[in-house]
């Protein structure tokens, strides 16, 4: 910045004597400042002032060129820098945040916020205060050199330009935090429309509600589009106007100067330097209005992104992973209770429950009876709100619940496939050159799914498309099992798994399931009681308490208690 002011001040202040030896080069011969200069390279004729000058003109321009490219560049790239870090900050506080904080709010928020807010805390806050610096800056050596040729001018035109903005801020300041704010909350919803047009995009086919999702994002892109569009008009507006009154200002000056007795020819190099003069700062004038308009454009979406950068880092995400927890008799649940909302209604209440280490135990009820909040608690994402989960009597806490999370692994209804190799998603949060090829066949064979990839051209580097499309439902769950397999845990939960199978495809994997080692312990909620007919043990949940427990057999003679 200071390079470029002082680039600015050596091109203005050079214009002076390229213009005065142009019009009246004697004059510019005899000026006592030219003496050393004229001495210094043995000058005996006016005419001989030209070339040098022009010389000197030409790479003072070339200079100020230079240094307004580096200053350009150098702001681009640490605006850019900084967003790069807030982004990243917000999205590994974001994935480091309780499940409780997960579930309590929308995903298209936080993917607003990461994604669009962030880059526009860049050019709607960072760009901007990096040139308001600049253009003070800039705008300050300009006068300086202004006041040195013309003081009365210079301060006239200064003051009228800053007037002018002055009170278009005043004129437009409501209007802009209206728009800030609408351009906040049209970012979330068009986020949000999006998710779920495309997320549904089979019940969209199949209802043929494609206009529906249309006008919902229409009417929020169309918002949000016209709150930027209106802050553009805003920010570029006044510039027309001001730079007409520059001109007209050159020109009344012109007529003043040229009344004078000395005549136009002296006036001309003086109206050349405050022409340039006015040249570089109306334009940063505006550079600073403009930057104005857009911090108060991008305030509520900058306050956005700050709420997600403020969220509190756990204790552990920093240090490396920690131990296992010792596991090796079983997993206890003592009159645990919990609810989501301190004066919510209890979700579970007065569970007591052994669940020895190489069990397999089976998880029914109706919906609402509380199976998924009780797994949730086991893997540890939830803490009780009461009551305990101890491991070989260790209880788990926030401090150890890491040191559980090593033991589990998770195979949901819906199993997520990353856009990538079968590879990369058994072997899911490795990074492709760490992976160990092997253990990702191991893990293929047990989840009974090796031969099929084998069939394949690519075997383990088939793409699976996204979310797993060009996989059948059977062939996602078995990836998931192989997953859980690769991270080689000795807990493996599978919350309603095999809902959504087909009864064949159902029987093939819960036969994948069943050849597992027996030292794996094995908990599966699911909505059929026949799908659990091989558990040691079938735990049934009635509004958040256990009804009854026993062998396969022992749940389908007794009828349901209460």
């Amino acid at each position: 910045m200071i390079l470029a002011s002082f680039a600015e001040i050596v091109s203005i202040g050079v214009v002076l004597p390229f213009l005065g030896v142009l019009t009246a080069p004697d004059k510019v011969f005899a000026h006592p400042r030219a003496q050393p200069f004229i001495q210094m390279f043995g000058f005996t004729q006016p005419e001989q002032l030209l070339l040098p000058l022009t010389i000197a003109f030409g790479l003072a321009a070339l200079f100020s060129g230079a240094m307004r490219l580096l200053l350009l560049w150098a702001q681009t790239r640490l605006s850019h820098a900084i967003g790069a870090d807030l982004s990243i900050s917000i999205y590994r506080r974001t994935l480091y945040q309780p499940y409780l904080v997960h579930v309590a709010r929308n995903s298209s928020e936080v993917i607003a916020g990461i994604s669009g807010k962030a880059t526009g805390v860049v050019f709607f806050t960072l760009m901007p205060i990096l040139t308001i610096l600049t253009s003070i800056v800039t705008m300050a050596s300009i006068l300086f050199a202004l006041l040195v040729i013309e003081p009365v001018v210079a301060t006239a035109a200064f003051a009228g330009f800053g007037a002018i903005y002055g009170f278009v801020i005043l004129l437009t300041r409501k209007r802009m935090a209206s728009n800030s704010q609408r351009v906040s909350v049209e970012q979330n919803r068009v986020i949000k429309a999006l998710q779920e047009g495309l997320g549904g995009i089979r019940d969209v086919l199949i209802d043929g509600t494609q206009a529906a999702h249309c006008a919902i994002y229409r009417k929020a892109d169309l918002s949000l589009r016209r709150a930027t569009a209106s802050i553009q008009i805003i920010a570029g507006s006044p510039r027309y106007g001001i730079e007409a009154l520059g001109m007209m200002l050159i020109a009344m000056l012109a007529f003043m100067l040229a009344g004078r007795s000395t005549g136009i020819a002296s006036a001309i190099p003086v109206l050349g330097a405050l022409a340039l003069g006015a040249q570089r700062l109306l334009p940063a004038l505006q550079q600073a209005y403009s930057c104005w308009t857009s911090l108060r454009g991008g305030q509520e979406s900058l306050a956005d992104a700050l709420d997600l950068l403020d969220q509190p880092l756990p204790a552990h995400a920093d240090e490396p992973l920690p131990a296992p927890l010792p596991y090796k008799h079983g997993i206890t649940l003592e009159n645990l209770a919990f609810r989501y909302l301190p004066q919510g209604l209890w979700v579970l209440q007065g569970l007591d429950l052994e669940i020895p280490k190489g069990s397999r135990i089976g998880f029914i009820g109706s919906t609402g009876s509380g199976k998924s909040t009780l797994l949730d608690i086991i893997m540890g994402l939830l803490p009780p709100t009461a009551g305990s989960l101890a491991i070989d009597s260790v209880a788990v806490t926030e401090q150890n619940h890491r040191a559980w999370q090593a033991h589990i692994a998770h195979v949901p209804q819906t199993i997520f496939l990353a856009d990538t190799t079968i590879a990369e998603n058994i072997a899911f949060g490795v990074a492709p050159d760490q992976i160990d090829h092997d253990r990702v066949r191991q893990a293929a064979q047990k989840a009974q799914i090796a031969e099929t990839v084998e069939s394949w051209d690519k075997q383990y580097g088939t793409l699976v498309g996204e979310r797993g499309v060009r996989l059948s439902g059977g062939q996602r769950q078995r990836i998931g099992i192989a997953r859980a397999l690769y991270k080689r845990a000795d807990v493996i939960v599978f919350d309603e798994a095999t809902s959504a199978l087909d009864n064949d495809t159902e029987l093939a994997v819960m036969q994948a399931i069943e050849s597992l080692g027996d030292d794996l312990t094995i908990l599966i909620v699911a909505h059929r009681l026949t799908t659990l007919k091989n558990c040691s043990r079938i735990v049934e949940l009635s509004n958040g308490t256990i009804s009854r427990t026993g062998a396969y057999q022992e749940i389908v003679e007794r009828p349901t208690q209460g």
